[in-house]
């Protein structure tokens, strides 16, 4: 079984080309010439905003909201940054990071964007763990949870309490030097069982480790535990189409295939960006870009304060991840009463986070997608793998090499697999994988980072428009800024500091605001 490079369609050229022009609906002269794709662009707008990752595209459209006038530019040919999607011959349609997420989505989805995007988030019908630990099913709940501890686990009900309740409580403003790990130590010492089943998955959403800090677990875990794991129904196609749609009718100016490459800063303030060769000026900028980026790419550190730069090097990337994208015969069925919809499986003894990062896998998880999944489309069954990965173990190796690693990534997932699909590698009719190279090429992340940054990242992105007037960061900083979730909040976080900023000539406070958001999405 060949499993193509993601950068390069299995189709030949001469047939991805007429592929191209017939999705496109562009003659061939069109597809020949030039395109400009600023040609709608002003000259200027009160808020341009780079990049359309969901902190974005949530930012453009609460400033829209507002009144102010907005640019989206996003370097790719779609929306949606990690939130996206891709088509194979077939019918297949392939959600890259459409997993599940908390609760929360509902009620941000309905006060940020829209009732009928809220109206498709619904609820996944199961979780399954398997390890040499454990085996159980879960509705990823603290209700659930705290009856697998008690009963299966055998702790004490109080001690289970009290350990939920402490990570409720946590909020991104609280002390930060108690770490994942002096956590579970308070509450569950030498207990390793429990530490995978509650560190495992968190592990997988959002790359955190043991030595990150507590804050960082506690709120993405609370937020899981209110009401369990939710998805979007209709696909991530359907939901950036809508997002889309919602922007340009709020107004939203989008320019796509448009790559910033300086943001212009005067006498400490921003002035303009330059994109495609262009110069479009405005007030504010939103970057959605990542944070050290932003700094050392696109604005430059000469501009910075030396302490400033000093922490912003000190920023660490998180890590990346590879995919394998399985897509079955179209009359072929899964059963999710059968398989879950989400499966942690692991044949490592122990949960290590060097293990779950090695390219030696012994650790993945199954994305289940169902005719569920987009019931407005023909039915089909889709599997996509997924594991932590570091960038530094891709990215040197030569093209040969890397096109082994990719096929022995996808031959071993296919093995692994066969435990829970019987003969899935004879029922499978397209296999492909996916690299931190891959996520590099499409997204412009510096080492195909998955997550943003580590939670430095955090109080630097947040310090930004101390530094500058006009510049802000709204991206996957800190862990519980990242995730759809944690991504999207921030987002709505920087736009109101940006509309502040534009009212008052000054970086004002939202400390109030940004405390009623981490409450709104625990309740």
């Amino acid at each position: 079984m060949t499993a193509p490079s993601p950068d390069v369609s299995r189709w030949s050229i001469v047939e991805g080309l007429k592929h191209y022009l017939k999705c496109n609906e562009f003659s061939y002269l069109e597809a020949s010439m030039p395109r400009d794709f600023l040609k709608d662009a002003k000259d200027r707008y009160d808020v341009v905003v780079i990049g359309s990752g969901l902190a974005g595209l949530t930012s453009a459209n609460i400033l829209a909201r507002q009144g102010r006038s907005v640019l989206l530019l996003e370097q790719h040919y779609k929306l949606g940054g990690m939130a996206t999607w891709f088509k194979r011959p077939g019918g297949h349609i392939f959600d890259i990071s459409l997993h599940g997420f908390p609760f929360g989505m509902v009620k941000s989805c309905r006060r940020y964007w829209t009732k009928e995007i809220a109206e498709s988030i619904v609820q996944l019908d199961g979780v399954r763990f398997d390890n040499p630990m454990f085996s159980l099913w879960t509705s990823f709940t603290r209700e659930d949870f705290t009856k697998q501890l008690i009963e299966k686990f055998k702790l004490e009900p109080q001690v289970v309490d009290a350990f939920f309740d402490t990570a409720r409580g946590m909020n991104f403003y609280d002390d930060q030097q108690m770490t994942t790990g002096e956590l579970f130590e308070k509450f569950f010492p030498g207990r390793e069982d429990v530490i995978r089943l509650l560190m495992e998955p968190i592990t997988y959403a959002n790359g955190s480790t043991l030595e990150d800090p507590a804050i960082s677990y506690g709120i993405v875990f609370s937020n899981f535990m209110s009401k369990g794991v939710f998805t979007f129904q209709g696909g991530t196609d359907k939901l950036i189409g809508q997002m889309e749609a919602e922007l340009k009718h709020n107004g939203v100016d989008i320019c796509i295939n448009s790559n910033v490459q300086k943001i212009d800063v005067e006498r400490g303030k921003v002035t303009s960006v330059e994109v495609n060769d262009k110069t479009i000026h405005c007030d504010a900028i939103v970057s959605n870009a990542n944070v050290r980026q932003t700094i050392f790419d696109l604005v430059g550190e000469e501009k910075f304060d030396g302490n400033f730069i000093d922490d912003a090097k000190a920023v660490r990337l998180n890590n990346s991840s590879t995919q394998v994208y399985m897509a079955l015969e179209e009359e072929d069925r899964l059963d999710v009463n059968e398989l879950g919809d989400l499966l942690f499986s692991s044949e490592a003894p122990y949960f290590r986070t060097e293990a779950l990062l090695s390219r030696d896998v012994t650790s993945r998880t199954y994305s289940f997608y169902y005719p569920k999944t987009r019931p407005h489309k023909k039915p089909r069954c889709l599997i996509v793998s997924s594991t932590n990965a570091k960038f530094e173990d891709w990215a040197p190796l030569p093209e040969v090499d890397y096109e082994a690693s990719k096929q022995d990534l996808c031959e071993t997932t296919l093995d692994a697999l066969d435990k829970y699909v019987p003969n899935v590698r004879e029922r499978v009719v397209h296999v492909e994988a996916s690299t931190p190279r891959s996520f590099k090429h499409y997204t412009n992340h510096p080492a195909g980072a998955s997550f943003g940054t580590k939670f430095e990242g955090l109080a630097v992105s947040r310090a930004l428009p101390k530094q500058i007037t006009g510049l802000y960061h709204a991206g996957s900083v800190g862990i519980i800024m990242s995730g759809w979730l944690g991504a999207m909040n921030y987002g709505v976080i920087v736009a109101n500091e940006v509309d502040s900023q534009l009212m008052t000539n000054s970086s004002a406070s939202t400390a109030g605001f940004e405390k009623s958001v981490a409450e709104d999405v625990a309740s």
